[in-house]
């Protein structure tokens, strides 16, 4: 460990958050219509005129870089330049956005009866607003939302468009496009439609690339993309994608300053099916723009910006290792203030301590989870948390405004709380009634369950890193400090595919958890030793109890490619084979937490052990067919479980 004692000083209570605003309360007070239709001028980038979408993709096509990587592909395919010119033109005709107020007033009418109808409010922070809109007229803007339901991308533009804000233009997958009507609508609001792999594909990468970086360099709209790429299923942030981040740093690194702010296939038969969510309470929306973060800042005194003055700037190249670097440690930061910025409301910290409660197969009486709840209030609170609980309200009042909100995944009885698990399905009425097997009495359970962690992992953030050391303290041989730390670094090296562990932060996040358990009493920390207090067992066996079910999680992946694992497994076979196992280990007992069901947590644990050399893909075999190190996959999940004889020498490895 390179550091001794020192601690980080950055005391997350400290941060001043803005006041939130309810978008909707002057909706429910004036006209829809009139709102559609009222004057939207948006001051754009160095008060620029907008750029018509004829314009912006005559512009692309002219470009050198595309002209050159055009040539390319006729030199490489012997094609004519005609093809080729003609077939750029198709695809940037697929790709391109081509936005219509008109378009955006509608869906500006629509999302206002939607989102009222939906939701009590929708909260943003109107100093972030402001901050956006200052920083939109002097710089380039790149938006980065985080990215939890299909809800998203409407509710950034539909903010925009009421705040008088510049209009994003928004990257979109494929699946969008296909959606017959609505896909153009989207089109037209802004969205711009990208295929999910175009790799190996030459032509089609320069296109998008230079697509991108015109509309960054010439500041004519704010780009908005997911930095995870992906909707997150399970509600915690996902492994940045580093793809169009790569893309829209590019022109600083250039010479341009740039600024950003941090399933099933989509149909339209789907989305009229699901217009019964119409009828659903879903709460309150918060929305928080952070503040902005500059290129500049994020690549000062890493990036020699001169080695592009010796180069032609058209000619497409691979990332050096200081940009890849840089990129990926630049992602990693952004989706932490993102994680940082999150509003989390008490339903999400009741989840937390009801899913304990049915781990170890507890009912908790009403009375005693709202003492835990305010328990977990403070604790979060101090570890930095931007909760959203109203002070002003008894919360006792809270807890059951929070419980009536999720009447679907809880039950309330003779004032006791459990979750709701009585709810496999039955047969429709008027047939006779079926019997249910155990697997689906139990896969009707694990939908509560997994449902009740979704909403667990949105504070996961906040306590990961003492969680760690918590895991850490119980796993170690003794409470020598660097005993302690080399526990620590082992669990957050496993886990590092599983949660937002920023690269080369390891002593940083074992500081700053040892900091946040000697703030709140729980531990004392000298040069040589780390020792839980006689008031710290409370709060480490809560945060053990929150990483437990991944550590069972990534110690059953191991024990299925030790005792279930063909010479002939391949990575497409990997998840149902692994499911099947879980199921038997689950219906038999031997297995706590059904979480470990869940196809992300069981992907993310693969990731991990091919990340550090226990599985590997052969090449010349059926395509991902997996090599497993039984010896080091077993070790490993040994020392998951705290067998520390395994354990010294799986972290020497490591």
């Amino acid at each position: 460990m390179a550091s001794t004692s020192g601690y980080s000083h950055r005391d997350p209570m400290l941060k001043k958050r803005d006041e939130f605003e309810d978008l909707l309360e002057e909706r429910r007070n004036s006209s829809d219509l009139r709102y559609a239709f009222r004057c939207y001028s948006p001051v754009l980038y160095k008060a620029l005129s907008p750029c018509t979408a004829s314009s912006l993709k005559n512009m692309v096509l002219r470009s050198d870089q595309l002209r050159f990587v055009m040539s390319q592909v006729c030199q490489e395919t012997g094609r004519a330049v005609v093809d080729i010119q003609e077939e750029a033109s198709a695809i940037l005709e697929e790709m391109a956005h081509n936005l219509q107020l008109s378009t955006v007033r509608f869906f500006a009418f629509t999302l206002c009866k939607v989102f009222k109808t939906l939701f009590r409010s929708i909260c943003v922070n109107e100093e972030g607003i402001q901050r956006l809109q200052q920083v939109i007229q002097e710089h380039p803007v790149v938006l980065l939302p985080s990215h939890r339901s299909y809800m998203d991308f409407l509710l950034m533009s539909y903010i925009m468009y009421t705040y008088d804000v510049a209009l994003p233009v928004i990257a979109a997958g494929m699946d969008f496009m296909g959606m017959k009507f609505v896909g153009e609508m989207l089109r037209m609001s802004g969205a711009f439609f990208i295929r999910r792999s175009f790799g190996a594909d030459k032509l089609y990468w320069a296109i998008f690339s230079e697509y991108v970086k015109t509309i960054v360099k010439n500041g004519f709209a704010p780009v908005e993309f997911f930095l995870e790429g992906t909707r997150s299923r399970t509600s915690k942030s996902l492994t940045p994608k580093l793809g169009l981040l790569n893309i829209v740093m590019d022109p600083f690194f250039k010479g341009k300053e740039l600024l950003g702010v941090p399933k099933p296939k989509e149909s339209t038969s789907g989305l009229i099916k699901a217009r019964k969510v119409l009828s659903e309470d879903y709460g309150s929306i918060h929305v928080y723009f952070g503040e902005p973060v500059s290129v500049r800042s994020l690549s000062q005194g890493k990036i020699d910006r001169s080695q592009f003055n010796l180069l032609p700037r058209h000619i497409p190249r691979r990332p050096s290792e200081e940009i890849s670097n840089l990129v990926n440690d630049s992602a990693y930061r952004l989706v932490r203030a993102q994680e940082e910025n999150m509003v989390l409301m008490p339903w999400v910290l009741l989840a937390s301590l009801l899913l304990q409660s049915h781990h170890q197969n507890q009912v908790t009486a009403l009375d005693e989870l709202t003492e835990q709840a305010v328990w977990l209030r403070d604790l979060s609170r101090q570890y930095g948390a931007f909760l959203h609980w109203p002070d002003h309200v008894p919360p006792s009042e809270v807890v059951s405004s929070s419980l009536s909100l999720h009447r679907g995944l809880v039950k309330i009885s003779e004032g006791r709380v459990q979750l709701a698990l009585d709810q496999a399905e039955q047969s429709d009425p008027g047939e006779p009634p079926r019997a249910v097997t155990p697997e689906e009495e139990l896969l009707s359970q694990a939908v509560t369950v997994l449902s009740c962690a979704s909403y667990r992992n949105q504070a996961l953030h906040i306590f990961l890193r003492p969680a760690l050391l918590a895991s850490a303290l119980h796993t170690a041989s003794s409470n020598n400090k660097q005993e302690v730390f080399n526990s620590f670094s082992f669990l957050r090296n496993m886990f590092s595919n599983e949660f937002i562990l920023c690269p080369g932060a390891t002593v940083q996040d074992f500081e700053d958890a040892c900091f946040l358990l000697v703030k709140t009493g729980a531990l004392q920390v000298s040069q040589q030793e780390v020792v839980v207090t006689e008031t710290g067992h409370r709060t480490l066996a809560f945060l053990t109890s929150m990483l437990d079910p991944f550590l069972q999680g990534y110690q059953v992946v191991c024990r299925f490619l030790c005792e279930e694992a063909t010479e002939a497994l391949t990575e497409k076979q990997f998840v149902p084979a692994v499911r099947t196992f879980i199921l038997k280990l689950l219906l038999a007992g031997r297995l706590r937490y059904t979480e470990v069901l869940s196809s992300d947590l069981q992907k993310n644990s693969l990731a991990a052990l091919m990340r550090l050399g226990a599985v590997r893909k052969i090449k010349g075999a059926e395509p991902g067919t997996l090599k497993v190190n039984k010896v080091m996959v077993n070790s490993l999940e040994d020392t998951l479980g705290g067998k520390l004889p395994t354990q010294k020498a799986a972290v020497a490895r490591l």
